[in-house]
């Protein structure tokens, strides 16, 4: 794992990190820690390198750590957010970014480190993948990654969480029973399937994905994406 720990307070991110350190000399599990001391750097270093998993402090002077991970999920969905604060104001709020964990401070090894073993376990396992034949080539597309299925015409296309887009040919048919039986997907359109944790925003006028595009929900699916989208999070946070 490749963890970013994001502290304005010296001696917290000095114990976080010895905390890390212990995980992985107890679990022989190798780890690597960045620190940052603003989310400004955290930001910076996000944007040219692929963390596993971010530790972000909320209450820090300048850009806060929720408005960091409202950035962060702009250009990086895959990644785990855990938020760390010595106050639960922000739990509801950190449901918008899908963040992982909401924990309060001092963090503590019994608190961490639970959530650090589901991490590394789940990292070993290989992930649950779509089969694609696009271009006479066969493409593994992580449901995780996938965004949204559009359908237009007798074309289908894939849009994955990178920005990168795979062109089927076929009907939405082929796909639904696959993507459907799924929890975290749902039909909000005739033309449209969507990955519910892929969703930024969500309200009667359409949806805004993490990767910035606005997406139509239909009047008479709305009521059920709304209920099964907020299930899903709360499932998600007791997992």
């Amino acid at each position: 794992m490749y963890i970013a720990v994001c502290d304005d307070q010296t001696e917290e991110l000095k114990d976080l990190t010895e905390l890390l350190g212990a995980w992985e000399t107890d679990r022989g599990t190798p780890v690597r820690v960045k620190s940052f001391r603003s989310a400004a750097a955290l930001l910076d270093a996000a944007r040219h390198e692929r963390f596993t998993l971010y530790l972000l402090d909320i209450m820090m002077p300048g850009l806060n750590g929720m408005d960091a991970a409202r950035e962060l999920r702009g250009f990086d969905t895959a990644a785990d957010i855990i938020f760390l604060t010595s106050s639960p104001g922000f739990a509801y709020e950190s449901y918008s970014v899908q963040a992982l964990e909401y924990l309060l401070k001092p963090i503590r090894a019994k608190t961490l480190y639970p959530i650090l073993d589901r991490l590394e376990l789940r990292e070993r396992r290989p992930q649950e993948a779509l089969t694609l034949r696009t271009g006479g080539a066969i493409v593994r597309v992580p449901f995780s990654q996938l965004t949204y299925v559009e359908v237009n015409g007798k074309h289908l296309y894939f849009n994955l969480a990178d920005g990168q887009v795979r062109e089927v040919v076929g009907s939405m048919k082929e796909y639904e029973d696959t993507l459907l039986t799924r929890p975290e997907f749902m039909r909000i359109h005739r033309s449209y399937i969507v990955n519910m944790l892929q969703i930024e925003e969500l309200s009667p006028a359409g949806l805004r994905t993490f990767s910035g595009r606005e997406l139509p929900v239909s009047r008479l699916l709305y009521p059920q994406l709304q209920k099964d989208y907020m299930k899903l999070l709360f499932e998600r946070r007791e997992e």
